[in-house]
């Protein structure tokens, strides 16, 4: 079963004070997901935003709101997060080697698709049992930057975990994340990745919706070629 391209503009590239108006514009240029970056200041250094924002969010739009959690405590979003309205809930591997069973069994009871990031330095091979367990989650995220801030340089060597993932899984979503745009995305697609973020190459064109087209054929082509 081939997977279908998603391409997810990262709202953290967006004007903050606009964001409902820059979500409808990202979804009539052809995005098929919106990512939402959820900092907490400790994962990483930077602080973003939260459940507040994602419920603002909500009310001006159906998209599927695909929340990346860059937080340490997972488990205490879960529920604000539900209830906000999140469609796709990340969390890190990193901090959740203890009890990723029970978040993805909370995830899924509010009604969210549990997802799992790794950091560049992460092992490919944590991710594993959460993919192979009997409550699985949904989608892995291989951040190809540091997560924390936006418009970072692509990092190519993250490619052999996209493949590595790929072959082991033909029909998981892998989604990557951090310097994708028409530059990168030959590379991120012929490994196997499916689900695009990017932020600054879709915020910062002319023509956003030309390269979302771009992004998607690239996924598109790579997936029946394979």
């Amino acid at each position: 079963m081939a997977v279908t391209a998603k391409i997810a503009p990262s709202m953290l590239s967006s004007d903050f004070a606009n964001l409902a108006s820059e979500a409808e514009r990202m979804l009539n240029c052809g995005a098929d997901w919106l990512h939402m970056d959820i900092m907490d200041g400790h994962f990483v250094p930077n602080l973003t935003i939260g459940a507040p924002v994602i419920e603002s969010l909500r009310k001006h739009t159906k998209a599927y709101l695909d929340c990346h959690l860059m937080v340490t405590n997972p488990l205490d979003y879960v529920e604000p997060m539900g209830k906000a309205g999140a469609s796709g809930f990340t969390f890190h591997v990193e901090v959740s080697k203890d009890n990723w069973q029970e978040l993805v069994q909370r995830i899924k009871s509010k009604g969210m698709r549990p997802g799992v990031a790794l950091k560049p330095g992460t092992p490919i091979e944590e991710v594993y049992p959460l993919v192979e367990g009997e409550n699985p989650v949904e989608m892995v995220l291989v951040m190809t930057v540091k997560p924390g801030f936006g418009g970072q340089k692509f990092m190519p060597e993250m490619m052999d975990k996209v493949r590595t993932l790929r072959k082991k899984y033909p029909s998981l979503d892998i989604e990557v994340d951090g310097g994708l745009g028409p530059s990168t995305i030959e590379m991120a697609a012929s490994a196997g990745a499916n689900c695009i973020v990017a932020g600054s190459s879709v915020f910062g064109a002319a023509e956003p919706a030309n390269v979302i087209s771009l992004m998607r054929k690239s996924v598109n082509d790579n997936q029946k070629s394979s």
